[in-house]
């Protein structure tokens, strides 16, 4: 018999990667998702059985996690964007830490002898400090996003310690590789030499480890059915610094964009991270890990795909 997996964000960035992945020959994956209206295309096909609620609304959560009663959660739903969080928080907060606590709580009633439930935290829990970050650096969270990870983490680990609850907690460091969002550096940076317009960006001078998507996916991959993952914490990252200012220079290279780039054009974060890598070390003893693409290899075919479709973006 075919494991059940609920995967709630199925419809976002990382989401809809690793939906792909999983082996429908093993899982019956089922996605968990807000309805909106004009999201489900005429026509469309969907290799994947819906089940709807609002991770914010207790009650549909748990109506959706009895209907499917899932084997492994994948808890991927949440408000992502840092900058978003400044303006609203208590939105954040409700959907990120609140809704995390509907759904641990409805698979703690309803499915009592459940497998694994991955959460997505993320590396902004570490905040300002010493790098690189291993899964024991103080996390020291500069934004109401990255506060309502720490949060949620520590209420999961309260319930695994307290309930045997089967958590695996995975912190991925910035991820690239977007195909319908120009929202992030990346993808925003790519567009814009690719239209051949003056790139606006902010301040160049932040330093981050970015991760390709096909090795985010991976690390859910390695941490599904995996006992050694259960009740931990892992980093998923390259280890590389790699400074915005630079991280645009190879992007010029790979565009051969010869046009303009003007800096500090976007407002400031009222407290960002001036560094931020990883330490997968304790990924790749346990897990057998590693990444699986340079950043030159992530970005080259990052720019490939949006070649066809920057005019529409």
């Amino acid at each position: 018999m075919k494991e059940r997996i609920l995967v709630t964000g199925a419809t976002g960035f990382v989401g809809s990667h690793l939906i792909a992945k999983l082996d429908r020959e093993k899982f019956d994956v089922f996605s968990f998702e807000r309805y909106m209206t004009g999201r489900y295309v005429l026509g469309e096909a969907r290799d994947v059985q819906t089940v709807f609620g609002d991770i914010t609304d207790y009650w549909s959560v748990r109506h959706a996690v009895r209907t499917v009663k899932p084997d492994v959660v994948i808890h991927l739903a949440s408000i992502s964007p840092v900058a978003y969080s400044y303006d609203h928080p208590h939105e954040v907060m409700e959907t990120n830490l609140f809704g995390t606590m509907n759904l641990v709580e409805a698979c703690l009633r309803e499915c009592p002898n459940m497998r694994q439930f991955l959460f997505a935290s993320t590396s902004e829990t570490y905040g300002d400090g010493p790098n690189p970050k291993t899964e024991e650096t103080v996390q020291n969270p500069n934004s109401p996003y990255a506060v309502s990870k720490v949060a949620s983490e520590k209420y999961l680990l309260y319930v695994h310690y307290a309930m045997n609850f089967p958590v695996t907690i995975l912190r991925n460091f910035n991820t690239y590789g977007r195909k319908n969002n120009t929202h992030f550096v990346v993808e925003r940076t790519i567009v814009q030499m690719l239209r051949g317009d003056t790139v606006q960006l902010g301040d160049p001078s932040p330093t981050r480890d970015f991760l390709y998507v096909d090795d985010h996916i991976d690390s859910y991959l390695r941490c599904l059915n995996n006992e050694r993952s259960v009740g931990k914490v892992f980093n998923f990252c390259t280890g590389r610094d790699v400074s915005i200012a630079e991280l645009v220079k190879i992007i010029r290279g790979l565009t051969d964009f010869n046009g303009e780039v003007n800096w500090n054009t976007i407002p400031r974060r009222p407290w960002d991270i001036a560094c931020l890598v990883g330490d997968y070390s304790k990924a790749s003893r346990e897990l057998g890990w590693k990444p699986g693409y340079e950043l030159e290899e992530g970005l080259r075919l990052t720019v490939d795909f949006w070649k066809d479709r920057p005019a529409k973006d």
